[in-house]
């Protein structure tokens, strides 16, 4: 495959992809917000608990 027909092949997928895609609504975004902010949060509360029980181990 030569280079032309691989970036003309990569410009027609992105084109392709780009029709499919859709700028989420509000409740989308909010539901999306609040799942990862649900993910950082729980990854915090991890660490945490993983660093209190080092110290009280005393490692």
């Amino acid at each position: 495959m030569s280079f032309k027909e691989s970036t003309n092949r990569f410009f027609k997928q992105c084109k392709r992809v780009l029709r499919v895609a859709k700028k989420p609504d509000k409740e989308e975004y909010i539901n999306f917000s609040k799942v990862t902010a649900l993910g950082i949060v729980i990854i915090g509360v991890i660490g945490f608990v993983i660093v209190l029980i080092t110290q009280v181990i005393g490692l």
